[in-house]
Protein backbone atom coordinates (compact mmCIF):
# COMPACT_ATOMS: atom_id res chain seq x y z
CA UNK A 1 0.00 0.00 0.00
CA UNK A 2 1.34 3.56 -0.80
CA UNK A 3 1.54 6.27 0.93
CA UNK A 4 0.44 9.53 -0.42
CA UNK A 5 3.12 12.20 0.06
CA UNK A 6 2.02 14.70 2.28
CA UNK A 7 1.26 18.37 0.04
CA UNK A 8 3.81 20.91 0.81
CA UNK A 9 4.31 24.79 0.34
CA UNK A 10 7.09 26.26 -1.18
CA UNK A 11 8.19 28.92 1.30
CA UNK A 12 7.90 32.44 0.82
CA UNK A 13 11.38 32.99 2.86
CA UNK A 14 13.95 30.77 3.36
CA UNK A 15 14.36 28.91 6.67
CA UNK A 16 17.61 29.35 8.65
CA UNK A 17 18.85 25.52 9.11
CA UNK A 18 19.36 25.32 12.56
CA UNK A 19 15.97 27.30 13.88
CA UNK A 20 13.41 26.39 11.20
CA UNK A 21 11.48 29.53 13.14
CA UNK A 22 13.90 32.35 11.86
CA UNK A 23 14.21 33.10 7.91
CA UNK A 24 17.15 32.93 6.43
CA UNK A 25 20.71 35.88 7.07
CA UNK A 26 18.60 38.93 5.70
CA UNK A 27 20.53 41.27 2.92
CA UNK A 28 21.68 44.79 4.68
CA UNK A 29 20.34 47.85 3.61
CA UNK A 30 22.76 50.90 1.68
CA UNK A 31 23.19 53.25 4.21
CA UNK A 32 21.41 56.67 3.56
CA UNK A 33 24.00 59.40 2.13
CA UNK A 34 25.59 61.44 5.16
CA UNK A 35 24.72 64.81 3.95
CA UNK A 36 21.30 64.13 2.62
CA UNK A 37 17.89 64.14 5.34
CA UNK A 38 15.15 61.90 3.97
CA UNK A 39 12.13 61.10 6.07
CA UNK A 40 11.41 57.61 6.54
CA UNK A 41 7.78 58.16 6.50
CA UNK A 42 6.23 61.18 4.69
CA UNK A 43 4.79 63.18 8.34
CA UNK A 44 8.96 62.76 9.46
CA UNK A 45 9.38 66.41 8.10
CA UNK A 46 6.31 67.52 10.85
CA UNK A 47 7.62 66.31 13.86
CA UNK A 48 5.70 67.86 16.52
CA UNK A 49 7.90 71.26 18.35
CA UNK A 50 10.87 70.90 17.21
CA UNK A 51 12.23 74.74 18.34
CA UNK A 52 13.20 76.63 21.42
CA UNK A 53 10.37 78.49 21.74
CA UNK A 54 7.73 75.39 21.38
CA UNK A 55 6.32 76.01 24.73
CA UNK A 56 5.54 79.64 23.76
CA UNK A 57 3.73 78.20 20.86
CA UNK A 58 2.00 76.01 22.58
CA UNK A 59 0.43 78.80 24.46
CA UNK A 60 -0.26 81.06 22.07
CA UNK A 61 -1.67 78.34 20.15
CA UNK A 62 -4.21 77.76 23.38
CA UNK A 63 -5.36 81.34 23.87
CA UNK A 64 -5.89 81.70 19.77
CA UNK A 65 -7.89 78.79 19.38
CA UNK A 66 -10.07 80.08 22.41
CA UNK A 67 -10.59 83.33 20.44
CA UNK A 68 -11.49 81.67 17.17
CA UNK A 69 -14.25 79.73 19.37
CA UNK A 70 -15.41 82.33 20.73
CA UNK A 71 -14.40 81.24 24.66
CA UNK A 72 -12.25 84.63 24.59
CA UNK A 73 -12.47 88.20 23.87
CA UNK A 74 -10.45 88.70 20.83
CA UNK A 75 -9.34 92.50 22.92
CA UNK A 76 -7.10 90.03 25.12
CA UNK A 77 -4.87 89.22 22.37
CA UNK A 78 -5.01 92.60 20.83
CA UNK A 79 -1.53 93.91 22.58
CA UNK A 80 -0.02 90.42 21.59
CA UNK A 81 -0.53 91.23 17.88
CA UNK A 82 0.86 93.61 15.28
CA UNK A 83 -2.18 95.55 13.59
CA UNK A 84 -2.25 93.61 10.48
CA UNK A 85 -2.26 90.65 13.00
CA UNK A 86 -5.32 91.72 14.59
CA UNK A 87 -7.11 92.91 11.58
CA UNK A 88 -7.00 89.21 10.37
CA UNK A 89 -7.68 88.11 13.71
CA UNK A 90 -11.25 89.89 14.27
CA UNK A 91 -11.86 88.83 10.63
CA UNK A 92 -11.84 85.37 11.33
CA UNK A 93 -13.85 85.90 14.23
CA UNK A 94 -16.61 87.93 12.31
CA UNK A 95 -16.65 85.15 9.83
CA UNK A 96 -16.39 82.50 12.63
CA UNK A 97 -14.89 79.13 10.80
CA UNK A 98 -13.95 77.72 14.10
CA UNK A 99 -17.43 78.12 15.55
CA UNK A 100 -18.99 75.49 17.03
CA UNK A 101 -22.38 75.03 14.53
CA UNK A 102 -25.75 73.27 15.90
CA UNK A 103 -25.26 71.99 19.98
CA UNK A 104 -22.10 73.03 21.34
CA UNK A 105 -19.38 70.78 21.12
CA UNK A 106 -15.82 71.50 23.23
CA UNK A 107 -12.54 71.70 21.13
CA UNK A 108 -9.72 69.69 21.86
CA UNK A 109 -6.23 71.01 19.99
CA UNK A 110 -4.00 68.14 18.97
CA UNK A 111 0.01 68.58 18.27
CA UNK A 112 1.40 71.89 18.25
CA UNK A 113 4.07 71.92 15.11
CA UNK A 114 5.99 74.67 14.84
CA UNK A 115 9.27 75.62 12.67
CA UNK A 116 11.66 78.90 12.65
CA UNK A 117 12.56 79.94 9.47
CA UNK A 118 14.58 82.82 11.17
CA UNK A 119 15.99 84.04 14.39
CA UNK A 120 13.53 86.49 14.95
CA UNK A 121 9.94 84.32 13.70
CA UNK A 122 8.55 81.43 14.38
CA UNK A 123 5.44 79.73 12.48
CA UNK A 124 2.88 77.77 14.01
CA UNK A 125 -0.15 75.46 12.77
CA UNK A 126 -2.44 73.28 15.27
CA UNK A 127 -5.06 70.99 14.11
CA UNK A 128 -8.33 71.41 16.44
CA UNK A 129 -11.06 69.02 16.74
CA UNK A 130 -15.04 69.23 16.66
CA UNK A 131 -15.78 66.05 18.02
CA UNK A 132 -15.93 64.28 13.99
CA UNK A 133 -14.93 67.79 12.70
CA UNK A 134 -11.12 69.14 12.36
CA UNK A 135 -9.90 72.41 11.29
CA UNK A 136 -6.26 73.76 10.80
CA UNK A 137 -5.33 77.32 12.30
CA UNK A 138 -1.73 78.93 11.32
CA UNK A 139 -0.47 81.73 13.02
CA UNK A 140 2.92 83.51 12.42
CA UNK A 141 5.20 84.92 15.41
CA UNK A 142 7.87 87.72 15.06
CA UNK A 143 9.99 89.72 17.66
CA UNK A 144 9.16 93.28 17.81
CA UNK A 145 12.37 95.65 16.39
CA UNK A 146 12.17 97.48 19.60
CA UNK A 147 10.60 95.55 22.61
CA UNK A 148 11.99 92.11 21.39
CA UNK A 149 8.34 91.09 22.37
CA UNK A 150 6.69 88.11 20.50
CA UNK A 151 3.50 89.44 18.56
CA UNK A 152 1.57 87.55 16.30
CA UNK A 153 1.48 89.11 12.59
CA UNK A 154 -0.22 86.39 10.46
CA UNK A 155 -3.63 84.32 11.24
CA UNK A 156 -5.12 81.85 8.95
CA UNK A 157 -8.01 79.56 9.80
CA UNK A 158 -9.59 76.60 8.00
Amino acid sequence: MTVPAPHVRALVHPVHPRHPHRRAERVPRRPHPVGELTPRHPRGACAPARTGQSVLAARFAHRLVEVLTGHRPAGQLQRHTSLPGYQQLTALVRTGPLRPRGRLTAHRLGRVYDSAPTARALEVCVRVEFGPRHHMVAFRLERHRRTEQWQCTAVEAR
